[in-house]
């Protein structure tokens, strides 16, 4: 595969060590209550920025993928003459869950017992399927996220949750030991792909990545120990157990957006801390409610449904969860955060002792539901528009569950070196930081051939948009930022790691308009520490904000480069990009 040099305008963003991802969080979220940022990152820039290039429209992803209805591309003329004119639409993928007074799902449902309205407007369903067809086939065996998306790309999935900074010491043991009742009850090769995960202050910990052995999660289980978290208790660390919620939602969903089919995430624990609103400044509560839209909208761009389980049980005294616990419900539970869940399509389980049962209806509901496609007939490009979906169904007696509506999304902001957005530096450091395998972007690195400190880097062209070429600059581009952090035997991040800020350009055979299946491949050299073991590549790109990671465990012996896997369309040769100051 020939290398795709382009324009390396490489900015080198610099990200000391950081006391934690979660105070990061917290800057974005609540930055009347939180420590100074400049305390948590620093940013510099030794080359001067690019100048901006014009873009193409992004991808809408609200669940969705696409542009406006019946809007061509500027037609591009085909050798023999004549023009071909590229359509997109816009549509809506809804996971909708059906069940009974009793909360047994219903199952038979076709597609014409459902009718979907957006903003009372009938929409037409154009696609129907049970969730059920997409499970893995019996004589799959997932392993890993690499697995699922080679093996199963549009299977559902489970992701449990521990959260272990908003819950009680004696909740977290029993939450624990519910799991434990709820796993030995299922078959040993498990139908749905499920990833475990325990979420701290100080620590997002991926016990078990997808897999569909019951043993191996149990064995995760059986030697993960939480501690007494004693600041879960303090109303002084509130501040940091919010940040710590959102940034959670937030790289989940960030995370698994590249896997197509749907994610049922199941939370046991408190989600939020208990907090009486109305004491709360006007500022304040305006950043919290924006960043819950915010997490609601990557939820459903990721097909995420919040599905929240309270081990708490039933409460005698709901004051141990602090007064506002008791006051905003009898059992003690949060209806913040369950608004979160509810927005999503999911519910919220609390007030019952049998915890166990609970994860398993929750489970159940993750593969027992149906997929609903349509296009809308609003063709309104308004983003501050909330758009209302309502499904109803032609059975007496029945629920339905799915997602509340959604806005359009905005397109990502340009990367500055010189002044990067809190954000990004969020999204990058929780990706540096996390075991979570990010697929929102395909990539592949492999060390080169007799250099230990050169890495081939791969972009699949799937994962990259373009920008349109005009008149005055037909060049097709493409941004991206790439960021290496470097890991010891014990999992410790060491050294300062590194981000770069890079822009490509499009071979000039390429037509100025339409879909390119163009790939990236460029190498980078990495100044590796002593006593690194591993080191991660994240690669965000710029005009989608979705992110990649591949991991290369450095005390394997070296081996010739692999070679990046056959695109459709192959750019022409060009040499290695030369040293640049920048270079790590």
């Amino acid at each position: 595969m020939p290398c795709l040099y382009l324009q390396r305008a490489t900015n080198e963003v610099s990200m000391h060590r950081r006391i934690g991802p979660a105070f990061l969080a917290i800057s974005l979220a609540l930055p009347l209550l939180a420590q100074d940022a400049s305390k948590t990152v620093t940013v510099t820039s030794q080359e001067p920025t690019p100048a901006p290039v014009q873009t193409a429209p992004p991808p809408v992803q609200t669940q969705q993928n696409g542009q406006r209805n019946g809007t061509p591309t500027q037609p591009t003329q085909n050798p023999d003459g004549t023009y071909t004119v590229h359509v997109s639409t816009r549509i809506v993928v809804l996971d909708v869950v059906a069940t009974t007074k009793d909360g047994k799902t219903v199952q038979g449902l076709t597609k014409s017992d459902f009718h979907v309205t957006e903003s009372e407007d009938p929409q037409t369903i154009t696609n129907f399927e049970l969730g059920t067809s997409r499970l893995p086939a019996p004589e799959v065996d997932i392993e890993s996220t690499a697995d699922l998306d080679r093996l199963a790309p549009r299977a559902p999935v489970n992701i449990i949750l521990l959260d272990e900074f908003n819950t009680r010491f004696e909740d977290e043991a029993f939450a624990q030991y519910s799991l434990k009742k709820y796993l030995e009850r299922q078959p040993d090769h498990m139908s749905t792909p499920t990833m475990l995960i325990a979420v701290g202050i100080d620590k997002f910990d991926v016990l078990h990545d997808y897999t569909q052995n019951k043993q191996l999660l149990l064995d995760v289980l059986k030697h993960h120990f939480s501690g007494n978290p004693w600041r879960n208790n303090s109303m002084s660390w509130a501040a940091e157990r919010y940040g710590t919620a959102f940034l959670t939602l937030r790289r989940i969903s960030e995370a698994s957006i590249g896997h197509q089919g749907h994610k049922n995430m199941i939370w046991i624990g408190r989600g939020f801390p208990a907090l009486r609103f109305e004491n709360q400044p006007v500022d304040t509560m305006n950043r919290i409610n924006s960043l819950r839209q915010d997490c609601v909208n990557l939820m459903r761009d990721a097909r995420i449904t919040l599905t929240t389980i309270d081990p708490a049980g039933l409460l005698i005294d709901p004051g141990v969860y602090g007064g506002a616990a008791a006051f905003n419900d009898p059992f003690g539970g949060n209806y913040e955060f369950s608004q979160l869940a509810q927005a999503t399509g999911g519910r919220t389980m609390y007030g019952r002792n049998d915890v166990d049962v609970q994860i398993n209806a929750a489970a159940e509901e993750g593969t027992d539901f149906y997929t609903l496609v349509y296009h809308p007939t609003n063709t309104s490009r308004d983003a501050y528009k909330f758009r209302k979906i309502n499904v109803t169904v032609d059975r007496p007696g029945v629920t339905i569950s799915t997602t509340k509506g959604y806005y359009l999304a905005f397109r990502p902001r340009p990367v500055d070196p010189k002044a990067p957005s809190r954000r990004l530096m969020s999204d990058l450091v929780s990706a540096a930081d996390s075991k979570m395998a990010y697929d929102g972007a395909e990539i592949n690195v492999s060390r080169v051939a007799n250099d230990p400190k050169t890495f081939q880097i791969h972009v699949a062209p799937r994962s990259l948009a373009w920008s349109l070429g005009t008149e005055a600059d037909p060049t097709r581009k493409v941004d991206i930022v790439l960021a290496i952090t470097q890991f010891d035997k014990k999992s410790k991040p060491i050294g300062n790691p590194k981000a770069f800020s890079m822009k490509f350009s499009a071979p000039a055979k390429v037509p100025a308009t339409g879909r390119i299946e163009v790939p990236l491949n460029f190498q980078q050299k990495v100044d590796l520490e002593g006593k690194a073991t591993r080191a991660r590549f994240v690669v965000r790109i710029g005009s989608s904000g979705r992110i990649g990671t591949a991991d290369i465990d450095l005390t394997q012996p070296m081996a010739t480069s692999t070679t990046p896997p056959a695109d459709t369309t192959a750019p022409p040769a060009v040499p290695p990009p030369s040293p640049a100051p920048t270079q790590p």
